[in-house]
């Protein structure tokens, strides 16, 4: 994720788009600085149900118990929504993760707004996800 902004600058850089085909772009190209996950991490356990898109979630923790997050998508958008969660909980704890409550964050950008119906249900389908395995990780 080192390419990645952290999260007071992905906030700044999505204010500074003008409308929202700009955030959009700006959403696609996160998603293209997310490294693509490899083959063998492409399995079932890795998939998140309730994604209209494929979406796949590793994370890891380092030795300090800080979670690293790997993942990949079918669509560019997707994966740019996917990066954005990765920013926000990007080498937290897991009880960290468990307790911050990244909604308000795409609430601020109105971003919540602006998806589908269905990309807004993928979103959450991949924080719940996060949550579920940071539980696993305690």
């Amino acid at each position: 994720m080192l390419n990645l902004p952290d999260k007071e600058k992905l906030a700044r850089n999505f204010s500074r788009c003008l409308n929202w085909e700009e955030k959009y772009l700006y959403v696609m190209e996160l998603g293209e600085k997310l490294p693509r996950l490899n083959n063998i991490d492409k399995q079932p356990s890795n998939l998140i149900s309730d994604c209209q898109s494929r979406v796949w979630i590793v994370m890891t923790s380092d030795d300090l118990g800080r979670v690293k997050f790997y993942g990949d998508s079918d669509t560019v958008l997707v994966k740019g929504l996917l990066a954005m969660v990765f920013i926000l909980y990007n080498l937290l704890t897991p009880q960290q993760i468990i307790d911050l409550d990244v909604r308000p964050f795409f609430s601020e950008l109105a971003l919540s707004q602006h998806l589908t119906p269905l990309r807004s249900q993928g979103v959450e389908s991949m924080i719940r996800a996060i949550r579920r395995q940071a539980t696993e990780l305690l």
